[in-house]
């Protein structure tokens, strides 16, 4: 299956730069997978596909504040200690491999090397390591301390197509967000209100978390021309015992799973078994849904407009067909929906 059958051509002028106010006036394209029927709402029309046969599974992970931006004083040429120059630097906390060592992105690298020492504030770290994509970071603070201290000085970070400067780092976070870890939030569900789930919670909607911590991979592109000979990112993703109970109870009674975004998707399928029941624990998953994959969980998806030739996109294709996703992304672009992060919604039905 070719890459270039999940490409589509995308107007700069539509990949959204700022959040909407409030979160569900978004748009909402509303797309049957049977019937290719396709319809043109707003997000809080949600209300009216939404019963007490549905069960919307949400995931409550959190944005870190994981990027740090300073900047060092250099001489302008090894020779020339006379003359000097001021480089930017950043870091970006992708993964944490032990309390005090992080997988991270350094810029610039060339000046980044190994047993480098960085100052900031009170805060001192050292890169360790060279992995093959990044530095392996040690810091001199553990755990509450750490996060106490970035929570103060570093940046949320947001996706690489958002050039504007985001005023209200809150609305780069659900909710309902809870447990912090991830480097960029669930988007899907950064539509809801805590009304919308109130009002969802008065028609007697189901709602359950499950917990995707997001990594940098989720913004990466597929780079093989066969689909099928991709290697996915993996991600941590956890389902407590609990939750997982109510969920195959629901299912047993043949409630509709609505997924709310590519993240409790993948989490959900990658718990269930051949027999539709979902296990539970915690656990970095490889899952890769692309088309003609057996769904073992979910029936509804909410989701957004996902990059061309991104694993996002493919599994979307894989569950509302290749062909009526692609209709469905040009009636997007035709109406000038709002793209990507800050982006507006589908409801695959």
């Amino acid at each position: 299956m070719k890459l270039s059958e999940f490409d589509y051509i995308l107007p700069k002028e539509l990949i959204a730069q700022t959040p909407i106010t409030p979160r569900d006036s978004s748009r909402l394209l509303v797309l049957d997978k049977a019937t290719w029927e396709i319809e043109d709402k707003n997000f809080f029309d949600i209300l009216d596909y939404l019963w007490e046969n549905d069960v919307l599974v949400l995931n409550k992970t959190k944005v870190l504040k994981a990027r740090l931006k300073w900047e060092i004083i250099v001489p302008c040429h090894p020779e020339l200690v006379s003359e000097w120059q001021l480089i930017p630097c950043e870091i970006f906390l992708h993964k944490q491999i032990t309390d005090n060592t992080w997988d991270c992105l350094v810029y610039p690298w060339k000046k980044l090397k190994v047993w480098t020492k960085v100052y900031f504030d009170n805060l001192e770290w050292t890169i360790k390591e060279i992995s093959e994509n990044w530095r392996i970071v040690e810091f001199n603070k553990w755990w509450s301390e750490f996060f106490e201290i970035i929570e103060n000085i570093w940046e949320t970070p947001i996706p690489p197509y958002i050039k504007e400067k985001l005023e209200d780092a809150s609305r780069y976070q659900t909710v309902f967000s809870e447990e912090i870890w991830s480097v960029a939030a669930p988007t899907a569900g950064l539509h809801f209100t805590p009304e919308l789930l109130q009002e969802l919670e008065k028609k007697w909607v189901k709602i359950e978390y499950v917990i995707l911590h997001i990594g940098l991979g989720t913004f990466k592109s597929i780079d093989t021309e066969n689909i099928l000979d991709y290697n996915i990112h993996s991600e941590y993703i956890s389902l407590d015992k609990e939750t997982s109970n109510r969920l195959n109870i629901y299912k047993k009674s043949w409630k509709n799973i609505v997924s709310v975004g590519t993240t409790s998707t993948r989490t959900l399928e990658s718990f269930a078994t051949k027999t539709w029941e979902l296990t539970y624990w915690e656990k970095e998953t490889t899952l890769y849904i692309y088309p003609w994959y057996k769904w073992l969980f979910v029936d509804i998806l909410i989701t957004n407009f996902h990059l061309p030739k991104s694993s996002l996109l493919v599994l979307v294709s894989s569950l509302a067909w290749q062909e009526n996703v692609k209709n469905a992304y040009r009636h997007a672009v035709d109406n000038k929906y709002r793209f990507f992060s800050f982006w507006d919604a589908m409801f695959i039905k």
